[in-house]
């Protein structure tokens, strides 16, 4: 575990600053950017779970974040105090390889806007959501906070990354110009309750539930999986990762964005077997090397975050046995999210 140095004197200034913008009254207004997603709306449950009530939200028909006039025009009338920026265009391999011009254009766009606007309008602290794959393709692993771009990126989703890094950077600096209280933290790979399930634009989790659910249905005697099944992925549940935002809202301010994972790592095709497992589906499972597989290993270094007192609660196994009991009643419902 690496250690971290303060002089005496940036240490108090530190716990002075943290003292003056922690999220510590329950009556403050926070606005949870992107409420409707998987993230923003774990945010807002982790936030009443700690006794929040003021949370400020609006859908996108309500607030398009890419209308700088009309993120300008919020921001002034409702002045929130504490603003967590989850919202972003979001997609896996196939999404992200396909419409890179979006990816780019659209996060670049409604994170300008919303950080800037944050500011000018007497935003005390500010929680930007940032991405794994900032982080170069062959990055030393587990990948700690130092190694961005130390590297290339992996080319399938470096339009959403080069996004994602310029939105760390721009934290960083109004936080050097303007004295600015904003952090960004960094999550693995996310699954849970409000997922994205769409047959194309899904990240690989959801995906394959909804695949082997619908496997299983079919009675098909064999599910394809893209890639070798080889890469190493973390995942988080969701509710873990709001948990982590609304942790590091009130216990960490510094320059530096934060990585929050697990530090527990698996393959594809042993991820494909859990959630084959958890759906009831006994069928063969095979791979398709002609698909990419995107990076080959992705395991954050959680350290710093974990230092702070901050661990997961929620084992995989027992979050994918949720997520899917959710999945089912949300097709039951008719609700379901795929788009």
């Amino acid at each position: 575990m690496r250690t971290f140095s303060l002089t005496a004197r940036a240490m108090i200034e530190t716990m002075q600053q943290l003292m003056n913008t922690a999220m510590a009254d329950t009556s403050a207004k926070i606005y949870v950017a992107g409420h409707n997603g998987l993230v923003g709306g774990a945010i807002c449950r982790a936030l009443r779970r700690a006794g929040f009530d003021n949370i400020l939200t609006r859908s996108h028909a309500e607030l398009d974040l890419c209308d700088q006039a009309a993120v300008r025009a919020f921001f002034a009338a409702e002045r929130p105090e504490y603003v967590f920026l989850a919202a972003a265009k979001v997609g896996g391999i196939h999404a992200n390889a396909t419409y890179p011009a979006q990816f780019i254009y659209e996060n670049e766009l409604l994170q300008c806007n919303v950080i800037d606007a944050a500011y000018r309008n007497g935003c005390r602290k500010f929680l930007f959501l940032g991405s794994s794959c900032i982080y170069p393709r062959l990055a030393p692993q587990p990948m700690p906070e130092e190694c961005l771009l130390t590297g290339p990126l992996e080319p399938t989703n470096d339009c959403y990354a080069l996004a994602k890094i310029s939105g760390i950077r721009m934290a960083q600096a109004y936080r050097q110009q303007y004295g600015f209280d904003a952090i960004s933290a960094m999550p693995t790979n996310l699954y849970g309750p409000g997922d994205n399930f769409h047959p194309e634009n899904s990240h690989v989790l959801p995906a394959l539930l909804r695949r082997f659910h619908q496997a299983k249905l079919d009675r098909a005697p064999s599910v394809t999986i893209w890639g070798t099944g080889t890469p190493l992925r973390e995942f988080l549940h969701v509710d873990d990762m709001a948990d982590a935002c609304v942790f590091l809202m009130q216990h960490y301010s510094d320059m530096s964005h934060v990585n929050v994972g697990c530090q527990e790592e698996l393959t594809i095709m042993q991820l494909a077997h859990m959630v084959a497992k958890t759906v009831g589906y006994t069928g063969e499972i095979l791979t398709d090397p002609s698909k990419p597989d995107g990076t080959p290993r992705k395991l954050m270094d959680s350290s710093r975050l974990f230092s702070m007192g901050w661990r997961p609660r929620i084992s995989l196994e027992d979050g994918l046995a949720s997520t899917y009991a959710w999945y089912c009643e949300q097709l039951a419902s008719g609700s379901i999210r795929a788009k």
